[in-house]
Protein backbone atom coordinates (compact mmCIF):
# COMPACT_ATOMS: atom_id res chain seq x y z
CA UNK A 1 0.00 0.00 0.00
CA UNK A 2 1.16 3.54 -0.87
CA UNK A 3 1.63 4.53 2.86
CA UNK A 4 3.84 1.69 3.27
CA UNK A 5 6.16 2.66 0.87
CA UNK A 6 6.51 6.80 1.94
CA UNK A 7 5.39 8.90 4.50
CA UNK A 8 5.65 12.43 5.70
CA UNK A 9 7.17 11.19 9.27
CA UNK A 10 10.42 11.27 9.11
CA UNK A 11 11.91 9.70 12.22
CA UNK A 12 9.57 6.41 12.16
CA UNK A 13 8.71 5.45 15.76
CA UNK A 14 6.22 2.91 17.45
CA UNK A 15 3.49 0.39 16.53
CA UNK A 16 1.66 2.31 14.10
CA UNK A 17 4.46 3.46 11.93
CA UNK A 18 4.06 3.54 8.55
CA UNK A 19 -0.10 3.75 9.31
CA UNK A 20 -1.66 6.56 7.32
CA UNK A 21 -4.93 8.29 8.77
CA UNK A 22 -6.93 10.89 7.02
CA UNK A 23 -8.65 12.82 9.82
CA UNK A 24 -11.74 15.50 9.35
CA UNK A 25 -13.64 15.56 12.74
CA UNK A 26 -14.38 18.23 14.77
CA UNK A 27 -14.56 19.24 18.30
CA UNK A 28 -13.30 16.27 20.47
CA UNK A 29 -14.38 12.45 20.04
CA UNK A 30 -12.79 11.90 16.63
CA UNK A 31 -9.22 14.31 16.75
CA UNK A 32 -8.59 12.64 19.90
CA UNK A 33 -8.75 9.13 18.41
CA UNK A 34 -6.18 10.39 15.59
CA UNK A 35 -4.01 12.05 18.20
CA UNK A 36 -3.87 8.95 20.24
CA UNK A 37 -3.04 6.81 16.86
CA UNK A 38 -0.23 9.60 16.43
CA UNK A 39 0.90 9.47 19.42
CA UNK A 40 2.02 5.87 18.58
CA UNK A 41 3.63 6.79 15.29
CA UNK A 42 0.57 6.93 12.28
CA UNK A 43 1.03 10.23 10.16
CA UNK A 44 -2.47 11.42 10.63
CA UNK A 45 -3.41 14.82 8.44
CA UNK A 46 -6.34 16.31 10.20
CA UNK A 47 -8.20 18.81 7.69
CA UNK A 48 -9.89 21.73 8.97
CA UNK A 49 -12.13 24.57 7.01
CA UNK A 50 -10.41 27.03 5.62
CA UNK A 51 -9.49 30.16 7.20
CA UNK A 52 -10.18 30.15 10.74
CA UNK A 53 -10.17 26.53 11.17
CA UNK A 54 -12.07 24.83 13.92
CA UNK A 55 -13.46 26.69 16.99
CA UNK A 56 -12.47 24.61 19.35
CA UNK A 57 -9.30 25.64 18.65
CA UNK A 58 -9.62 28.51 21.10
CA UNK A 59 -12.45 26.76 23.22
CA UNK A 60 -11.14 25.54 26.68
CA UNK A 61 -8.70 27.27 29.13
CA UNK A 62 -7.21 29.15 25.89
CA UNK A 63 -3.77 30.32 26.09
CA UNK A 64 -2.52 33.24 24.85
CA UNK A 65 0.49 32.89 21.81
CA UNK A 66 3.13 35.15 20.67
CA UNK A 67 0.51 36.54 17.81
CA UNK A 68 -2.25 37.18 20.23
CA UNK A 69 -4.07 34.14 18.94
CA UNK A 70 -6.32 32.35 21.80
CA UNK A 71 -4.80 28.38 21.54
CA UNK A 72 -6.95 26.00 23.81
CA UNK A 73 -5.44 23.83 26.58
CA UNK A 74 -7.30 20.64 25.38
CA UNK A 75 -5.89 21.50 21.64
CA UNK A 76 -2.20 21.50 22.83
CA UNK A 77 -2.68 18.33 24.43
CA UNK A 78 -4.78 16.41 21.59
CA UNK A 79 -3.89 17.67 18.28
CA UNK A 80 0.22 17.36 19.05
CA UNK A 81 1.95 14.77 16.27
CA UNK A 82 -0.60 15.81 13.44
CA UNK A 83 -0.36 17.19 9.99
CA UNK A 84 -2.54 20.27 10.01
CA UNK A 85 -4.63 21.16 6.26
CA UNK A 86 -7.13 22.84 5.73
CA UNK A 87 -9.85 21.79 2.73
CA UNK A 88 -12.99 22.95 1.98
CA UNK A 89 -15.36 19.43 0.80
CA UNK A 90 -18.41 21.25 -1.20
CA UNK A 91 -15.74 22.77 -3.84
CA UNK A 92 -15.29 20.58 -6.63
CA UNK A 93 -11.44 20.87 -6.18
CA UNK A 94 -11.85 20.02 -2.59
CA UNK A 95 -13.59 16.48 -3.25
CA UNK A 96 -10.75 16.04 -6.14
CA UNK A 97 -7.73 16.54 -3.57
CA UNK A 98 -9.70 14.87 -1.01
CA UNK A 99 -10.20 11.52 -3.40
CA UNK A 100 -6.54 11.97 -4.25
CA UNK A 101 -5.79 11.54 0.11
CA UNK A 102 -8.20 8.69 -0.43
CA UNK A 103 -6.21 7.08 -2.51
CA UNK A 104 -3.29 7.27 -0.43
CA UNK A 105 -4.85 6.84 3.24
CA UNK A 106 -5.55 3.22 4.96
CA UNK A 107 -8.53 5.19 7.56
CA UNK A 108 -10.49 7.89 7.00
CA UNK A 109 -12.44 8.94 10.43
CA UNK A 110 -14.91 11.35 10.45
CA UNK A 111 -17.68 13.43 12.53
CA UNK A 112 -20.48 14.48 11.40
CA UNK A 113 -24.21 14.39 11.45
CA UNK A 114 -25.09 11.40 9.25
CA UNK A 115 -24.25 11.20 5.42
CA UNK A 116 -22.71 14.89 5.60
CA UNK A 117 -20.30 14.02 2.97
CA UNK A 118 -22.75 12.31 0.63
CA UNK A 119 -23.89 15.85 -0.31
CA UNK A 120 -20.53 16.69 -1.32
CA UNK A 121 -20.23 13.51 -3.91
CA UNK A 122 -17.89 11.56 -1.29
CA UNK A 123 -20.62 8.66 0.03
CA UNK A 124 -18.95 5.37 1.08
CA UNK A 125 -19.24 3.81 -2.59
CA UNK A 126 -17.30 6.64 -4.10
CA UNK A 127 -14.92 6.57 -1.78
CA UNK A 128 -14.01 2.92 -1.35
CA UNK A 129 -13.93 3.33 -5.39
CA UNK A 130 -11.26 4.94 -4.87
CA UNK A 131 -9.58 2.41 -2.32
CA UNK A 132 -10.98 -0.65 -1.80
CA UNK A 133 -8.83 -1.49 1.21
CA UNK A 134 -9.87 1.84 3.44
CA UNK A 135 -10.97 1.65 6.11
CA UNK A 136 -13.68 4.25 7.19
CA UNK A 137 -15.43 5.08 10.57
CA UNK A 138 -18.19 7.40 10.52
CA UNK A 139 -18.71 9.06 14.08
CA UNK A 140 -22.04 10.60 14.70
CA UNK A 141 -24.07 11.23 17.55
CA UNK A 142 -27.38 8.53 16.96
CA UNK A 143 -25.86 6.57 14.12
CA UNK A 144 -26.21 6.33 10.30
CA UNK A 145 -29.55 4.27 10.65
CA UNK A 146 -32.12 4.11 12.44
CA UNK A 147 -35.10 5.60 13.71
CA UNK A 148 -35.51 9.00 11.28
CA UNK A 149 -36.19 11.63 14.30
CA UNK A 150 -33.41 10.60 15.39
CA UNK A 151 -30.33 9.91 13.03
CA UNK A 152 -30.37 14.29 12.36
CA UNK A 153 -30.40 14.97 15.51
CA UNK A 154 -27.53 17.31 16.61
CA UNK A 155 -25.40 15.39 19.47
CA UNK A 156 -22.66 16.80 21.91
CA UNK A 157 -20.74 14.95 25.01
CA UNK A 158 -23.80 16.14 26.73
CA UNK A 159 -26.35 14.90 25.30
CA UNK A 160 -24.40 10.91 24.33
CA UNK A 161 -23.99 10.91 28.23
CA UNK A 162 -28.12 11.49 28.57
CA UNK A 163 -29.15 9.68 26.11
CA UNK A 164 -26.71 6.61 25.94
CA UNK A 165 -28.21 6.22 29.95
CA UNK A 166 -24.82 7.47 31.78
CA UNK A 167 -26.37 10.25 33.44
CA UNK A 168 -29.25 8.35 35.11
CA UNK A 169 -26.41 6.42 36.77
CA UNK A 170 -23.68 9.96 37.92
CA UNK A 171 -24.95 11.67 41.03
CA UNK A 172 -26.33 11.63 44.16
CA UNK A 173 -29.95 10.30 44.27
CA UNK A 174 -32.99 12.15 44.04
CA UNK A 175 -34.24 15.21 44.45
CA UNK A 176 -30.84 15.97 43.45
CA UNK A 177 -30.49 16.54 39.62
CA UNK A 178 -28.80 13.85 37.53
CA UNK A 179 -24.41 14.58 37.14
CA UNK A 180 -22.59 14.60 34.01
CA UNK A 181 -18.88 12.80 33.78
CA UNK A 182 -16.10 15.10 33.16
CA UNK A 183 -14.01 16.15 30.93
CA UNK A 184 -15.88 15.31 27.73
CA UNK A 185 -16.43 11.51 29.04
CA UNK A 186 -18.61 10.45 26.35
CA UNK A 187 -16.34 11.95 23.69
CA UNK A 188 -13.09 10.15 25.19
CA UNK A 189 -15.18 7.09 25.73
CA UNK A 190 -16.32 7.17 21.70
CA UNK A 191 -12.27 8.05 20.76
CA UNK A 192 -11.29 5.01 21.85
CA UNK A 193 -14.06 3.00 20.48
CA UNK A 194 -13.07 4.56 17.29
CA UNK A 195 -9.47 3.90 17.23
CA UNK A 196 -10.08 0.16 18.52
CA UNK A 197 -12.90 -0.09 15.75
CA UNK A 198 -10.42 1.64 13.40
CA UNK A 199 -7.76 -0.53 14.14
CA UNK A 200 -9.39 -4.19 13.97
CA UNK A 201 -11.08 -3.17 10.44
CA UNK A 202 -7.40 -2.11 9.21
CA UNK A 203 -6.21 -5.64 10.66
CA UNK A 204 -8.69 -7.23 8.21
CA UNK A 205 -7.73 -5.08 5.38
CA UNK A 206 -3.93 -5.91 5.84
CA UNK A 207 -5.38 -9.59 5.60
CA UNK A 208 -7.74 -9.27 2.63
CA UNK A 209 -7.16 -6.21 0.98
CA UNK A 210 -10.62 -5.17 1.73
CA UNK A 211 -11.79 -2.16 3.88
CA UNK A 212 -15.05 -1.19 4.99
CA UNK A 213 -17.22 1.01 6.77
CA UNK A 214 -17.87 1.90 10.58
CA UNK A 215 -20.77 3.63 12.00
CA UNK A 216 -20.00 4.27 15.54
CA UNK A 217 -22.89 6.34 17.21
CA UNK A 218 -21.47 8.03 20.24
CA UNK A 219 -24.67 7.19 22.98
CA UNK A 220 -24.05 3.66 21.74
CA UNK A 221 -20.34 3.74 22.98
CA UNK A 222 -21.65 5.29 26.09
CA UNK A 223 -24.27 2.70 26.47
CA UNK A 224 -21.94 0.06 26.00
CA UNK A 225 -19.87 0.70 29.04
CA UNK A 226 -22.66 0.44 31.52
CA UNK A 227 -21.92 -2.81 32.33
CA UNK A 228 -24.73 -5.49 33.51
CA UNK A 229 -27.64 -2.32 33.90
CA UNK A 230 -29.07 -3.80 30.82
CA UNK A 231 -28.74 -7.00 31.65
CA UNK A 232 -30.50 -6.05 34.91
CA UNK A 233 -33.30 -4.47 33.47
CA UNK A 234 -34.45 -7.34 30.73
CA UNK A 235 -33.28 -9.98 33.17
CA UNK A 236 -34.86 -8.96 36.47
CA UNK A 237 -36.70 -5.42 35.66
CA UNK A 238 -34.46 -3.80 37.38
CA UNK A 239 -34.23 -0.09 37.04
CA UNK A 240 -30.77 1.36 38.24
CA UNK A 241 -30.67 5.05 39.74
CA UNK A 242 -28.55 7.56 40.96
CA UNK A 243 -26.66 6.08 44.30
CA UNK A 244 -24.19 8.33 44.87
CA UNK A 245 -20.67 7.05 45.60
CA UNK A 246 -21.45 4.41 47.29
CA UNK A 247 -21.99 0.93 46.26
CA UNK A 248 -25.21 -0.24 47.72
CA UNK A 249 -24.80 -4.06 48.04
CA UNK A 250 -21.37 -3.69 50.28
CA UNK A 251 -19.03 -1.31 52.13
CA UNK A 252 -16.81 0.45 52.60
CA UNK A 253 -16.96 1.85 48.90
CA UNK A 254 -17.30 5.66 49.14
CA UNK A 255 -15.91 8.81 49.39
CA UNK A 256 -14.79 10.17 52.98
CA UNK A 257 -14.10 13.29 54.87
CA UNK A 258 -11.05 13.79 56.63
CA UNK A 259 -9.42 16.83 58.45
CA UNK A 260 -7.98 18.03 55.49
CA UNK A 261 -10.50 16.84 52.47
CA UNK A 262 -11.75 14.06 50.71
CA UNK A 263 -10.45 10.18 50.16
CA UNK A 264 -11.65 7.15 48.28
CA UNK A 265 -12.16 3.98 50.47
CA UNK A 266 -12.76 0.67 48.93
CA UNK A 267 -12.42 -2.80 49.93
CA UNK A 268 -14.06 -5.78 47.77
CA UNK A 269 -14.69 -8.86 49.20
CA UNK A 270 -14.86 -10.17 53.30
CA UNK A 271 -11.11 -10.36 53.69
CA UNK A 272 -10.38 -6.81 52.57
CA UNK A 273 -13.75 -6.17 54.56
CA UNK A 274 -12.26 -7.83 57.74
CA UNK A 275 -9.07 -5.91 57.55
CA UNK A 276 -10.86 -2.28 57.50
CA UNK A 277 -12.78 -3.83 60.72
CA UNK A 278 -9.32 -4.35 62.56
CA UNK A 279 -8.37 -0.82 61.47
CA UNK A 280 -11.15 0.08 63.19
CA UNK A 281 -10.60 -2.26 66.57
CA UNK A 282 -13.79 -3.74 65.45
CA UNK A 283 -14.20 -7.87 65.42
CA UNK A 284 -15.03 -8.99 61.56
CA UNK A 285 -16.13 -12.39 63.18
CA UNK A 286 -18.73 -10.29 65.23
CA UNK A 287 -22.37 -11.17 63.84
CA UNK A 288 -23.19 -7.38 63.34
CA UNK A 289 -20.18 -6.57 61.78
CA UNK A 290 -20.57 -9.38 59.41
CA UNK A 291 -24.31 -8.12 58.53
CA UNK A 292 -23.21 -4.59 58.04
CA UNK A 293 -21.06 -5.65 55.38
CA UNK A 294 -24.06 -6.71 52.82
CA UNK A 295 -26.65 -4.93 54.50
CA UNK A 296 -25.20 -1.28 54.27
CA UNK A 297 -28.94 0.19 55.22
CA UNK A 298 -29.41 -1.96 58.70
CA UNK A 299 -28.65 -0.58 61.64
CA UNK A 300 -26.04 -2.16 61.80
CA UNK A 301 -25.10 -1.32 58.17
CA UNK A 302 -25.66 2.13 59.02
CA UNK A 303 -23.46 2.12 62.67
CA UNK A 304 -20.69 1.11 60.47
CA UNK A 305 -20.50 3.76 58.16
CA UNK A 306 -20.41 6.01 61.03
CA UNK A 307 -17.58 4.38 62.81
CA UNK A 308 -15.62 4.70 60.38
CA UNK A 309 -16.35 8.39 58.82
CA UNK A 310 -15.77 9.43 62.44
CA UNK A 311 -12.92 7.84 62.50
CA UNK A 312 -11.20 9.27 59.11
CA UNK A 313 -12.77 12.54 60.26
CA UNK A 314 -10.35 12.78 63.23
CA UNK A 315 -7.45 12.05 60.82
CA UNK A 316 -5.22 13.77 58.08
CA UNK A 317 -5.23 12.37 54.35
CA UNK A 318 -1.79 11.54 54.79
CA UNK A 319 -2.62 9.12 57.75
CA UNK A 320 -6.12 7.78 56.41
CA UNK A 321 -4.20 6.72 53.34
CA UNK A 322 -1.34 5.40 54.77
CA UNK A 323 -2.99 3.53 57.64
CA UNK A 324 -5.28 2.19 55.17
CA UNK A 325 -2.82 1.23 52.18
CA UNK A 326 -0.25 -0.13 54.90
CA UNK A 327 -3.55 -2.29 55.80
CA UNK A 328 -3.97 -3.26 52.05
CA UNK A 329 -7.14 -2.07 52.08
CA UNK A 330 -7.80 0.28 48.72
CA UNK A 331 -7.91 3.97 49.78
CA UNK A 332 -6.59 7.24 47.87
CA UNK A 333 -6.87 11.07 48.35
CA UNK A 334 -9.03 12.54 45.38
CA UNK A 335 -6.19 13.95 43.42
CA UNK A 336 -6.67 17.68 41.88
CA UNK A 337 -3.96 19.35 39.32
CA UNK A 338 -1.72 20.23 41.48
CA UNK A 339 -1.36 17.29 43.55
CA UNK A 340 -1.15 15.55 40.10
CA UNK A 341 1.63 17.71 39.51
CA UNK A 342 3.43 17.12 42.49
CA UNK A 343 2.95 13.53 43.54
CA UNK A 344 6.05 11.38 43.26
CA UNK A 345 4.41 8.10 41.69
CA UNK A 346 3.51 10.59 38.68
CA UNK A 347 7.05 11.56 38.82
CA UNK A 348 8.23 8.28 38.59
CA UNK A 349 6.61 6.96 36.05
CA UNK A 350 7.00 9.94 33.80
CA UNK A 351 3.69 11.22 33.34
CA UNK A 352 3.68 14.54 32.36
CA UNK A 353 6.49 15.73 30.10
CA UNK A 354 7.46 18.64 28.15
CA UNK A 355 7.44 18.79 23.87
CA UNK A 356 7.84 22.30 22.02
CA UNK A 357 4.38 23.54 21.30
CA UNK A 358 4.33 25.79 17.47
CA UNK A 359 1.44 27.65 18.34
CA UNK A 360 3.38 28.54 21.45
CA UNK A 361 6.58 29.18 20.47
CA UNK A 362 7.91 27.49 23.74
CA UNK A 363 7.96 24.17 25.68
CA UNK A 364 4.64 23.12 27.44
CA UNK A 365 4.56 20.54 29.47
CA UNK A 366 0.99 17.58 30.15
CA UNK A 367 -0.15 13.99 29.71
CA UNK A 368 2.75 12.50 27.85
CA UNK A 369 2.71 8.69 25.63
CA UNK A 370 -0.37 6.06 27.75
CA UNK A 371 0.61 3.58 27.63
CA UNK A 372 4.10 2.61 27.44
CA UNK A 373 5.13 0.13 25.14
CA UNK A 374 8.83 -1.98 25.22
CA UNK A 375 9.89 -2.44 21.86
CA UNK A 376 7.69 0.45 20.31
CA UNK A 377 7.01 2.87 22.35
CA UNK A 378 5.29 6.11 20.97
CA UNK A 379 6.87 9.54 21.26
CA UNK A 380 5.91 13.28 20.89
CA UNK A 381 7.63 15.09 17.80
CA UNK A 382 5.83 18.06 17.45
CA UNK A 383 3.15 19.99 19.18
CA UNK A 384 0.05 21.74 18.13
CA UNK A 385 0.57 23.94 15.01
CA UNK A 386 -1.74 26.97 13.40
CA UNK A 387 -4.35 26.60 11.10
CA UNK A 388 -3.22 24.95 7.72
CA UNK A 389 0.36 24.99 8.84
CA UNK A 390 1.28 21.36 6.34
CA UNK A 391 -1.00 22.57 3.27
CA UNK A 392 2.38 22.70 1.13
CA UNK A 393 3.77 19.60 2.69
CA UNK A 394 1.00 17.01 2.37
CA UNK A 395 -0.48 19.22 -1.12
CA UNK A 396 2.96 19.48 -2.73
CA UNK A 397 5.29 17.02 -1.04
CA UNK A 398 2.74 13.72 -1.13
CA UNK A 399 -0.01 14.95 -3.61
CA UNK A 400 2.52 16.97 -6.24
CA UNK A 401 0.56 20.29 -7.04
CA UNK A 402 2.96 23.02 -7.51
CA UNK A 403 3.64 25.91 -5.94
CA UNK A 404 1.17 28.39 -8.02
CA UNK A 405 -1.55 25.71 -8.13
CA UNK A 406 -1.80 26.05 -4.23
CA UNK A 407 -1.74 29.84 -4.12
CA UNK A 408 -4.77 29.74 -6.42
CA UNK A 409 -6.65 27.61 -4.07
CA UNK A 410 -5.80 29.08 -1.28
CA UNK A 411 -6.99 32.51 -3.19
CA UNK A 412 -10.06 30.73 -3.90
CA UNK A 413 -10.93 29.55 0.04
CA UNK A 414 -10.23 25.75 -1.39
CA UNK A 415 -7.74 25.08 0.89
Amino acid sequence: MESARSTLVSDQFGPLQGVRILSTGTIVAEPVAAGLAADMGAEVIHIERPGSGEDWRHAEFPIVAPDGELVASSWIQDHRNMYHTTLDFSTTEGREIFLRLVERADIWMESSKARTYDKWGLDDATVLATNPSLVICHISGYGQTGHPEYVDRASYDFTAQAFGGMMNLVGNPEPDPPSRAVPWTADYITALFCLWSTLAAYIHAQRTGQGQVIDLAQFEAVHRILSGTMVAYHELGIVRERAGNKAGNAQPWDTFQAKDGWVVIAAVGPAVYSRVCRVLDLDPNEDKWVKARREVNSPEGIEFDAILRGWVLDRTLDEVVKIFNDALIGCSRIMNAQEMAENPHYRARGVHVEWDDQQLGRPVKGVGIVPKFSETPGQIWRGSVPVGFDNDLVYGDLLGIDPGALQELARNGVI
